[in-house]
């Protein structure tokens, strides 16, 4: 087979697993069956593949034949900074480019962060080559490129347009003074005739109309130029033959006017050099606005602290925060925020923890107490072991969820894509055919006519407010979300919430606290209840059951003593007994007590409340007479009934999963106004009930806290998982709730709305724009109305278009979750608090 020319010719893989020189010939024989293979070496020391082809072949059909053999062909993420994008044109073409590099799985260029993340096994030099082919520079970034290097390029980015606008501006306004004042202001062309006369006015004009272009504008023709050669034109590109076709117009008009027909010599370098200054604005207002959509990240950054009171020896030393580690004990006083994670060891206070969860109110610390860097201290001072720091802490851990959530590409952008890759040559051949048509049909003079359109057809064409309608709504959305205690951890779960039509919950730890206490305690006539709750709990004490550890911390918790116990006896099915001091305590069902001769009829009334409420109650004998009804329960989280009530206010069905049994789990939803139970569901039984719900209403949310719950976050459409839950289930969620309130629920979802509104509002101006404006720069309305659209026009017009799109990607900054309701009182209705324990 002739080899095709373009294509690489060989590629290298990592390839782990193979332990055996027998591992080496399958995988050799696996990959020469692979049609366009020519030869495969392996080597089993260094673990490698190496393939030459003799015809074009994927990298992953490559791959593909060595992980079918049960081998590993490891792939890692790099990100690198792409510099000279300045359209969807640009994004376009460099992620084909990256595509085409053998080795790379996937790649990812995103216009807002100008960032480019593949993922493969190709070598970082191999993928900065390949961005280089089109007009670009790129560079790996490393975990030492924080956030802040990132902004601190983009504000000098802008320092440097500014500078440039400057220039443009002050060499531009002499030549739009001498051309079109003499058609704007009475007298100033009589005035220019007379003083230097109209070729010194045109070779002025062009003295500095060549400035522009050389100097400020030497940019758009640096990376449009090669890139028009190259085949992938972009925005530049459209720029640079535009303004260079009005430019060298007007050179021939100025020094050879004999070359051009009679009536058309006229100059434009007006319009040359007033479109680069009007271009160069908008870039200017760009790039400041591209600045603001990464606010958020940069205040999560701010904060940390920079410094650190680490103790040394019997002392306290200010350190830098980046010299603390593991197992450090530091001192924060009242008013300053925590360097790094860690746990309490001495001390009182409340810490404002708002930055990270979102939730206004302090949290009271003691020992023992888990505490979080960049959460601020408030009244009290304490000491604490740092148990994570560096890039472990929490605050970098959501940097880094919410930077990777930015550089996601939505399923909305897939339309964007499609048009994005034909839309620059079309622009230009739009721009051809409308010259040729003026030259053809257009009247006299019609080579100026063809010229002048031509041109403000390729200026107004905007390709850039298309690349930028959605990524920018993606940062601005997804730091918004950090802001309020959401953490998309992938950007394309921001578009598939908003799509969901029925939020699933699992009901322990997630609409409950997760704890069994007592919640009902009522005692017969004769008894004291203090003394009955410590004769019960010190039975209980001997058993291991949730329901007994709940009534001992209850007793506890009232500071009851624990009375001594003999005798203890568990009856299976029927409940427990034993002796206190000289009196036997017998706790159980109503069966029990029938079985000991007691009539439970004198508790009906609360024995009926608590039937109502899902909960079932146990009756306490003491000393041969009915002493006491007990019910314990595992209390609904306190934002539960209104996190609810917001959902079923944006039009969605809310559904619980629970392991209880149905009398139980229909109560709760009563009074919870749940719309559809899925009870006596088994741990593994979590998958299957979300495959049900999603069959039965469409696309799903499920919202989880625990280990039990990881397989049915990765099953749901979209997975929420609070924040306070196991790593396991953070892990396997798209969308983690850092408060733990069941709030962030609705919150998560009306962002979500937010966010895709704003990005179709940005993608109906893109397409809008262009589609209208187009046609009326080529001279579409020119037979009905007598309108052109002048090239300077076309050039204002093109740089607010993308101003706009980043303008109203920035209003979600402003963004606020509407109050839940009855979130007022800041309390769980009356009734409403507590189900029963599982």
């Amino acid at each position: 087979m002739n080899a095709e020319p373009g294509f690489p010719k060989s590629l290298t893989l990592p390839v782990e697993g193979m332990s055996c020189a027998s591992c080496v010939g399958r995988v050799e024989r696996a990959l020469e069956a692979v049609p366009g293979v020519a030869e495969a070496s392996v080597n089993l020391a260094a673990e490698r593949a190496d393939v030459s082809f003799d015809a074009a072949i994927d990298a992953t059909t490559i791959i593909k034949a060595i992980e079918d053999l049960g081998y590993r062909v490891p792939r890692r993420s790099v990100t690198l900074a792409v510099e000279g994008m300045t359209c969807a044109g640009c994004v376009r073409g460099v992620e084909r480019a990256l595509l085409a590099v053998p080795g790379v799985a996937s790649a990812n260029v995103n216009l807002a962060t100008e960032t480019a993340v593949v993922i493969g096994t190709a070598p970082v030099d191999d993928l900065i080559a390949a961005v280089g082919t089109k007009g670009k520079t790129a560079r790996a970034l490393s975990g030492d490129d924080g956030p802040t290097d990132q902004a601190a390029k983009k504000d000098a980015e802008a320092r440097q347009l500014k500078r440039r606008v400057g220039v443009a501006g002050i060499l531009t306004l002499p030549v739009f003074v001498l051309e079109m004042g003499s058609h704007l202001i009475p007298g100033m062309h009589h005035l220019v005739m007379t003083t230097i006369g109209m070729q010194a006015s045109w070779l002025i004009q062009f003295a500095l109309t060549t400035a522009v272009l050389v100097g400020p504008g030497r940019a758009f023709y640096r990376l449009g130029v090669p890139a028009l050669f190259k085949g992938a034109p972009d925005m530049n590109s459209l720029v640079a033959v535009g303004t260079a076709s009005a430019y060298l117009f007007s050179v021939v008009a100025t020094f050879a006017p004999g070359l051009l027909p009679d009536g058309t010599v006229n100059v434009y370098f007006e319009a040359a050099a007033v479109i680069v200054t009007l271009i160069l604005v908008g870039r200017w207002l760009e790039a400041r606005a591209k600045g603001r959509t990464s606010e958020a990240i940069q205040r999560l950054v701010r904060l940390a602290p920079s410094q650190a009171r680490v103790r040394r020896g019997e002392r306290f030393t200010e350190i830098e925060v980046a010299q603390v580690v593991l197992g450090d004990v530091i001192e924060v006083r009242p008013g300053e925020r925590l360097p790094v994670d860690g746990e309490v060891l001495d001390g009182t206070s409340y810490v404002d923890e708002s930055m990270i969860t979102g939730e206004p109110v302090p949290v009271a610390k003691g020992a023992g107490a888990t505490v979080v860097g960049g959460t601020i201290n408030q009244t009290g001072s304490f000491t604490f072991r740092a148990t994570a720091v560096g890039r472990d802490t929490m605050l970098a851990q959501i940097i880094r969820m919410v930077e990777d959530a930015q550089g996601g590409k939505l399923p909305i952008q897939a339309l964007v894509d499609k048009v994005t890759m034909v839309f620059v040559p079309v622009v230009m051949a739009l721009a051809l055919l409308t010259f040729v048509v003026w030259l053809v049909f257009g009247p006299e003079p019609a080579l100026t006519f063809g010229l002048v359109n031509a041109v403000a057809v390729l200026i107004i064409a905007c390709p850039c407010a298309m690349g930028l309608a959605t990524p920018t709504s993606i940062m601005v959305g997804t730091g918004r979300g950090a802001e309020v205690g959401v953490l998309f951890r992938k950007g394309e779960a921001l578009q598939a919430l908003s799509d969901v039509r029925v939020v699933a919950f699992d009901k322990t730890g997630t609409l409950t606290e997760g704890a069994p206490r007592l919640t009902d305690l009522d005692v017969s006539n004769g008894f004291d209840r203090a003394e009955v709750l410590a004769q019960i709990a010190g039975v209980e004490a001997k058993s291991e059951h949730p329901i007994a550890r709940a009534l001992v911390a209850a007793a506890e918790s009232e500071g009851l003593v624990l009375p001594e116990v003999s005798g203890f006896e568990s009856l299976t099915g029927m409940g427990v007994r034993a002796t206190v001091g000289s009196t036997s305590v017998e706790i159980g069902a109503d069966r029990y007590m029938a079985m000991l001769g007691h009539d439970v009829q004198v508790f009906a009334q609360t024995a009926a409340r608590l039937a109502d409420e899902g909960k079932s109650p146990l009756y306490a004998a003491i000393d041969g007479r009915l002493a006491a009804i007990v019910a314990v329960a595992d209390p609904i989280k306190e934002t539960t009934p209104a996190a609810i009530a917001a959902l079923h206010d944006l039009g969605l069905k809310v559904a619980m999963i629970t392991g209880d049994n149905r009398r139980t789990a229909d109560a709760i939803a009563r009074r919870l106004g749940i719309d559809e139970v899925v009870a006596e569901v088994l741990p593994d039984g979590k998958v299957e009930a979300v495959r049900h719900l999603k069959t039965a209403h469409g696309r799903l949310a499920f919202v989880g806290d625990g280990i039990n719950d990881a397989p049915a976050l990765a099953e749901a459409d979209v997975g929420l998982a609070i924040g306070t839950g196991t790593d396991v289930a953070i892990e396997a969620a798209d969308v983690v709730l850092m408060s733990g309130a069941l709030s962030g629920v609705p919150k998560a979802i009306a962002l979500s709305s937010a966010t895709i509104r704003n990005i179709r509002q940005n993608l109906f101006w893109a397409f809008a724009y262009n589609t209208a404006l187009v046609p009326v720069a080529a001279g579409a309305l020119y037979p009905a109305f007598g309108i052109l659209l002048s090239p300077i026009f076309a050039a204002g017009a093109m740089a607010l278009s993308s101003v706009f799109v980043l303008g109203n990607a920035l209003r979600l900054r402003r963004w606020k979750p509407e109050p839940l309701p009855g979130a007022a009182k800041g309390r769980v209705p009356s009734g409403l608090r507590e189900v029963p324990a599982e």
